[in-house]
């Protein structure tokens, strides 16, 4: 009886911001990879494009790969602090120090820089996953209580928002500030400075969260053979998976492809600013997701969410290029779009629970890792990778008059994809995303295992 009170112990305020943290300081230092870092290695490192292109390319095989290989690790650890908290606490520091590395530019030859990108690129990947993975992976041991956990995650995403939008706000100003003319610097120290916060972030989550749930195994060292077991049969996580991936290719091609649809279909390049601001208005539908999910499911609000990203869409398409239909489209697609992002890995972390109940494994390392990683690193790759490849067939010539098929092919790229994977998406949860009995049944059924 006493592990179920303590597994079902409501979070404090102090843990739940504690664990946000976590994906602040995550994306307070890796934010500027993920946005900046073509910009860094073409215009301010000297990197050929080309070259460039063929390192992102490799350096996302590679990462596809380490996922699944720290979930398991994850499930093999058994320390006082718990599975995945160590995890944090072992690499901050060499993740920090090696993306620090990765802007330090020192002058070498052209063969050299482009090594040296390879090496501390793909590094800082690897280490990315080994101290953000853990945070997916640690919100299933918070607490069995489903809302709790649902108000944690929220608690992470928009620490993970709110990480970002320090970095788009606050990354060139202070790159101009500490470089004084020289970029090179400039970057270097400006990312100590989001470095050492990161690192005071990832500490404060791993000292103010605990992992209280834990399987019949009291937290030994999950064997493979016995991790796979979770997956078996195991529907919601395959669901799961398959919506994170549409979830984030359709995510990154409305990042990657606003910037050509408003500065060429609507011919309003100073708008740019403005929506890619708007577009933060995520943290507006991930606040309300603790509230909303005491009334309602998470497929039903991630399905809500959808349906108003797309009439977000819609209002842009058919606005006419009026500059207030298209912030307000923006603005609704935004806070429609807050939802999944405030849901999809609490959502995932529930079919631990379902693979637990399923095989008698609970194997959170392999199953919200595993997850977390296809989703965001194959999604990720999709979407970045689909817009240019409309944009190549459609016949793009950069800082030119785009000719009607090119126009077409953004238009697509910006509107009508977005709208087919929320629609794709909404269809996943309706048909694949089903429970055999209710999850807080499920989770009752699991505590008295426990407590045998």
């Amino acid at each position: 009886m006493a592990l179920k009170e303590e597994s079902n112990q409501k979070l404090s305020l102090l843990e739940k911001v504690s664990y946000g943290l976590g994906d602040t300081g995550s994306n307070l230092i890796y934010a500027v990879v993920t946005t900046y870092l073509t910009f860094y290695f073409t215009d301010v490192y000297g990197i050929g494009a080309a070259a460039v292109g063929t390192l992102l390319l490799v350096a996302r095989l590679v990462d596809m790969l380490d996922s699944p290989i720290f979930g398991i690790l994850i499930d093999k650890t058994n320390t006082r602090w718990g599975k995945s908290r160590p995890w944090i606490l072992w690499s901050c520091f060499p993740f920090t120090i090696v993306t620090i590395l990765l802007f330090m530019g020192p002058e070498l030859s052209a063969s050299g820089k482009l090594v040296y990108a390879y090496i501390f690129y793909i590094a800082s990947n690897v280490l990315y996953t080994a101290v953000n993975n853990p945070l997916t992976t640690l919100l299933p041991s918070l607490s069995s209580d489903v809302q709790e956990r649902t108000v944690a995650n929220t608690f992470r995403m928009f620490g993970g928002q709110f990480g970002g939008l320090l970095v788009n706000l606050a990354l060139l100003p202070l790159v101009a500030f500490f470089g004084n003319g020289d970029q090179q610097k400039g970057f270097f120290h400006t990312m100590i400075l989001f470095g050492a916060v990161g690192m005071v972030m990832f500490l404060i989550t791993f000292f103010n969260t605990k992992e209280r749930v834990q399987d019949r195994s009291g937290g030994k060292s999950l064997p493979l053979k016995e991790s796979v077991k979770s997956i078996k049969g195991n529907m919601p996580w395959i669901a799961g998976v398959l919506l994170g991936v549409v979830f984030f290719i359709m995510y990154v091609i409305k990042l990657s492809s606003g910037i050509y649809y408003i500065t060429y279909n609507l011919d309003k390049p100073d708008l740019v600013a403005t929506v890619n601001t708007l577009g933060s208005l995520t943290l507006i539908g991930i606040i309300f997701v603790p509230f909303l999910s005491k009334k309602y499911s998470k497929k039903t609000l991630i399905i809500s969410g959808m349906v108003i990203n797309i009439v977000g869409q819609l209002i842009i398409h058919f606005s006419g290029q009026s500059t207030v239909f298209v912030l307000a489209g923006t603005v609704i697609g935004a806070i429609g779009f807050g939802l999944p992002v405030g849901l999809l890995f609490a959502l995932i972390a529930d079919t631990v629970d379902y693979g637990e109940w399923k095989s008698g494994v609970r194997a959170q390392g392999l199953l919200a890792s595993t997850a977390s990683g296809i989703a965001i690193k194959l999604g990720s790759g999709l979407g970045g990778a689909i817009p240019a490849w409309l944009l190549a067939a459609g016949g793009y010539v950069a800082n030119q008059t785009q000719t009607s098929s090119a126009l077409r092919m953004i238009e697509i790229s910006f509107i009508w994809l977005p709208i087919i994977l929320s629609v794709l998406s909404i269809l996943i949860l309706v048909f694949l995303y089903k429970w055999e009995k209710p999850h807080h049944e499920i989770i009752a059924e699991l505590e008295v295992r426990r407590a045998q």
